[in-house]
């Protein structure tokens, strides 16, 4: 699948948009940003939280830079063969990532279907 860069970034802000306001209303001090592949190069990482969990932020200074939720573009469309799996790979990413904020690893996240 093919899809430009603004695009793309425009499908995860619509995506965004829809997630229930009780996953993003507790979201602090965290950008999402949409890139076109992992920094290593990897073609098949989807998403990647960087940040401290809200469970760690007890070790979270004064001053500290946003945490970042990125969205690796050329891996989505790797694997989706239309709009459509694309939105929901998107929106699941997005989950997979969020939830990394508050603190849910990826066992867990594999338990609820969202790994």
């Amino acid at each position: 699948m093919e899809m430009d860069a603004a695009t793309f970034e425009q499908l995860v802000i619509d995506e965004l948009d829809l997630l229930p306001d009780d996953m993003v209303d507790g979201l602090d001090n965290i950008i999402f940003v949409v890139e076109d592949l992992a920094e290593d190069g990897s073609a098949d990482l989807l998403g990647l939280y960087d940040g401290w969990a809200l469970t760690e932020r007890d070790l979270y200074g004064v001053g500290e830079l946003p945490d970042r939720i990125i969205v690796y573009r050329h891996a989505h469309l790797a694997v989706c063969d239309n709009e459509t799996e694309l939105r929901d790979e998107v929106h699941k990413t997005l989950v997979h990532e969020i939830a990394h904020f508050y603190g849910i690893d990826d066992a867990r996240l594999h338990e609820l279907g969202w790994a």
